[in-house]
């Protein structure tokens, strides 16, 4: 494909050239995903040639293009296809892929309603149909779109914060009474850890509350905790209810957790970035039940919703709580006038930011609620189903009631071998080494209790009960492999 390469502007005829190229190879790497290995065998990884130095000159533009999309394809990580069984990493509809193209296309800017009318108008379209599968009022609410769980989680801490003290955002925590706590499950994420740290607040003010065999929170110790804090003088100022925990997909007692919170006046935030799902699920939602209490809300499109990567929520019962903490005056982006919603960039942890929300509204578009209730459906049917399986092999034993589609194994050879937690994690390593070697399967392994499991979960819309059934057979020959050299 001959052009000046010195210049970035390419004619109709280069353009449509390289896009139905890159198509070409999109439409069959899609086609790919219900067979193709996660990986490469292990003996051929790590083969990509390095370019050392900064290109000075351009090269021939299709070549470059189909080169690193055979790279990325042959000797990529692939957590899209079927056999993917590890972190919550979806194979992402193909809808949100053209949509990803199209803003990237289009670029638009959502710091101000000014340049971004109807991205924002969208954007705030997709939060509001969220809201009321949540059971809010489109009205009685705020929220926002963000670059993950993290960014949400640290954005519900600082609202909770911001309402208890609203001068803080311009006082500092010099005028704070007393040191906040907060409040979660040991099973929790470790974002919010990273929150306290930066808002200042100190990573040690997470008290973390033990959970019970379901890995649900006790509340009875939450209650003593909360006490016991009062007493020593600290102030206790929010509790986090997860909804799908990372290791297991525990989903806290949120309506025992909301009435708790209303009982001591502590701000209530869910972090749902995973199981927050349910809400399209008008069999399972109810699992979910107390989370409409919450005053904010974590959800994770690019988890169980088949987003790619980045499609974050933050939803609050207190919109205007999202200004006094993120607004802020400048002479360059001048707070819009028309229309009734606020700029972005005063909502927002973000400045400039790129629209992520149109990927889940042109899923939502084209395929509806109720796909997404069949996919969650289907799921948890499967990881019934691959609970049996590995059950019935004999060689492991279920380490933590399945909650959604994530589950937790202890190898049975730790238990006949009367192994301590730190030899059963290295057995567990041994066996999930052996899993992925030929690169057809990727699983993990987690600590749920703090005592380590094999992980593993069905998060992909292609996986079927023959991808199962491979994984399984892989599973318990692992097993016998390792129990043969010890």
């Amino acid at each position: 494909m001959g052009f000046d390469r010195s210049k970035f502007e390419l004619d109709s005829e280069q353009r449509q050239q390289l896009g139905y190229q890159l198509i070409d190879r999109i439409n069959a790497y899609f086609s790919s995903l219900t067979h193709r290995p996660v990986q490469q065998p292990v003996e051929l990884r790590g083969q990509f040639p390095p370019t050392p130095q900064l290109p000075e000159l351009g090269e021939d533009a299709s070549r470059v293009l189909d080169s690193i999309c055979t790279d990325l394809i042959d000797q990529g990580f692939h957590v899209p296809t079927a056999n993917y069984f590890g972190l919550m990493n979806p194979t992402p509809t193909y809808m949100a892929v053209l949509a990803e193209a199209l803003v990237a296309t289009l670029n638009p800017q959502l710091a101000t309603q000014a340049r971004s009318q109807l991205a924002s108008r969208l954007e705030h379209e997709t939060l509001g149909w969220i809201a009321q599968r949540v059971g809010w009022e489109s009205e009685n609410f705020g929220g926002t779109f963000t670059s993950g769980g993290n960014e949400a989680n640290f954005s519900g801490l600082a609202l909770g914060l911001t309402h208890r003290f609203p001068n803080i955002i311009e006082d500092g925590l010099l005028g704070l009474p007393a040191q906040p706590v907060f409040y979660a499950s040991a099973e929790s994420h470790h974002s919010l850890e990273k929150s306290l740290g930066l808002l200042g607040l100190g990573r040690k003010f997470l008290h973390r509350i033990p959970a019970d065999h379901r890995a649900q929170i006790s509340l009875n110790t939450l209650e003593a905790q909360i006490q016991t804090d009062r007493a020593a003088g600290l102030l206790p100022l929010a509790v986090v209810g997860t909804a799908g925990t990372t290791s297991s997909g525990a989903i806290d007692p949120l309506s025992a957790l909301a009435d708790l919170c209303a009982r001591h006046h502590l701000w209530f935030h869910v972090d749902a970035a995973y199981a927050g799902a349910l809400i399209f699920s008008n069999q399972h939602r109810a699992l979910l039940a107390g989370m409409e209490r919450a005053d904010s809300i974590t959800l994770d499109p690019h988890k169980w919703l088949s987003m790619p990567f980045a499609a974050g929520v933050l939803l609050t019962r207190h919109p205007a709580l999202l200004e006094s903490v993120f607004g802020i005056d400048t002479a360059y982006l001048p707070k819009s006038s028309s229309g009734p919603l606020p700029d972005n960039f005063r909502i927002s942890a973000q400045w400039s930011r790129r629209m992520n929300s149109l990927k889940f509204w042109l899923t939502l578009r084209v395929h509806g609620r109720v796909a997404y209730e069949e996919l969650i459906d289907n799921q948890l049917q499967l990881a019934a189903y691959l609970e049996e399986k590995v059950l019935a092999t004999g060689s492991y034993t279920l380490a933590t009631p399945r909650a959604l589609t994530i589950l937790n194994f202890r190898a049975r050879l730790a238990d006949d071998l009367h192994l301590d937690d730190e030899a059963t994690a290295t057995l567990h390593r041994e066996i999930v080494n052996q899993i992925p070697a030929d690169g057809e399967h990727w699983i993990s392994t987690t600590r749920v209790h703090g005592k380590s499991v094999l992980r593993m979960m069905v998060i992909s819309y292609l996986s079927r009960k023959e991808h199962v059934d491979a994984l399984v057979t892989k599973l318990h020959a692992a097993a016998h492999s390792v129990a043969l050299q010890k």
